[in-house]
């Protein structure tokens, strides 16, 4: 190969976009029972929401797909109730203009893309929503031990 034709292919390596990477959002019983399954494209994201055991309005933790890993982008929390505070240097805290907030910019990689999460019976009503289809864990799941996790296409 000569030294032009290496820079060559080096420049068009360089130009090509990135590997997108497909994935699903899964969410798993202890059993490996599948309980909610989502198509997740590149770039592409979904909010964890429930409602707080006290106050009982709707908490949201919102993820993306980047380059396939799972990563927390940002948070809603209409108040300043028990269990909720923004952590300085984890994103950044804003008004959501109604006596809440929201904490954007968290940008972190979940480890494993993936956790578990224990969905609250009842009103509490842990749930993935992705677009306008809304799944609830705790409908099928109540109190249970929950795996969500993000897969490639190719990893199951």
């Amino acid at each position: 190969m000569t030294r032009g034709t290496r820079g060559g292919l080096l420049a068009l390596l360089l130009s090509a976009p990135a590997v997108a990477l497909a994935a699903e959002l899964v969410a798993t019983r202890e059993t490996g029972e599948v309980i909610a399954r989502f198509d997740v494209a590149p770039g592409a994201g979904w909010c964890v929401l429930w409602h707080h055991s006290v106050k009982g309005f709707e908490v949201s933790d919102c993820y993306e797909n980047r380059g396939g890993r799972m990563v927390l982008v940002w948070s809603h929390l209409p108040d300043f109730a028990a269990g909720l505070d923004h952590i300085p240097g984890r994103g950044r805290q804003v008004t959501d203009g109604q006596g809440g907030y929201f904490i954007l910019d968290i940008d972190e990689p979940v480890p494993g893309d993936a956790y578990v999460l224990r969905p609250g019976s009842g009103p509490v009503d842990h749930r993935i929503r992705m677009g306008d289809r809304v799944v609830s864990l705790s409908a099928v799941a109540p109190r249970e031990r929950v795996r969500i996790a993000l897969v490639g296409t190719d990893d199951e």
